[in-house]
């Protein structure tokens, strides 16, 4: 119950952010918002299971394993997804397929929640974890069936990406110093970057240091 006020408040934070700007919706943008989306559930699911006659009758059931992916795989694994797009280009000074890239993300969000979203159900009708095999005549075959097919959508995701990097790492467009005109500095030296970073320390007068750098011509910025 304790850890659902920060999340909360990280969520507004998040979206506080996000609000009044011009959103370019880019391969890691989807999956940002889409980790938004998902970390709310999963903090609504880890509340219900702070109260304790819920927890009591759910306790070793698929609805805990499923809060449990919603975190790691809704919370965690979008994220790095995201960050996978957005600094592959500085790692190796190419850009990744945009279009594989939302195939990525719509086969990985439509996966995702075929599954987690129906094991939810599956554990508050009674399905324990933790056992291989289930007698037949529970009505948990449906629920079972939809969540398997849900890996499938969430294997072709996987493969998306794994093609995704081989193609790029071998024809993909130069990504250039700035790809994304970016604010932070490793975006102000070259894709991929010298083993010394930069020939001169970059002076930080802001928490946008690169735009500083790309409009001298605009110091006040901050104070609009």
């Amino acid at each position: 119950m304790v850890v659902g006020i920060p999340t909360g408040i990280k969520i507004f934070n998040w979206l506080g952010t996000m609000y009044g700007g011009k959103i370019r919706f880019d391969t890691p943008m989807l999956f940002c918002v889409a980790f938004l989306f998902q970390f709310l559930i999963a903090g609504l699911t880890g509340i219900m299971l702070a109260v304790a006659p819920f927890d009591w009758q759910v306790t070793d059931s698929y609805f805990v394993v499923a809060h449990f992916h919603y975190v790691l795989l809704g919370g965690l694994l979008f994220t790095l997804f995201g960050a996978l797009y957005y600094w592959f280009p500085k790692a190796t000074g190419k850009m990744l397929s945009e279009t594989l890239g939302k195939w990525h993300f719509w086969l990985l969000v439509v996966g995702f929640h075929l599954t987690f979203d129906t094991l939810h159900f599956a554990g508050i009708l009674g399905m324990p974890r933790r056992i291989y095999t289930y007698p037949p005549g529970r009505g948990w075959e449906s629920l079972n069936l939809v969540a398997s097919i849900g890996v499938i959508f969430q294997a072709a995701a996987v493969a998306c990406l794994v093609w995704n990097i081989i193609r790029s790492l071998r024809k993909g467009k130069p990504a250039g110093n700035d790809p994304w005109d970016a604010w932070t500095l490793e975006w102000a030296t070259t894709s991929p970057p010298p083993e010394y970073n930069f020939a001169v320390v970059p002076e930080v007068r802001s928490s946008r240091p690169l735009w500083d750098l790309k409009h001298p011509e605009d110091p006040d910025w901050r104070y609009e």
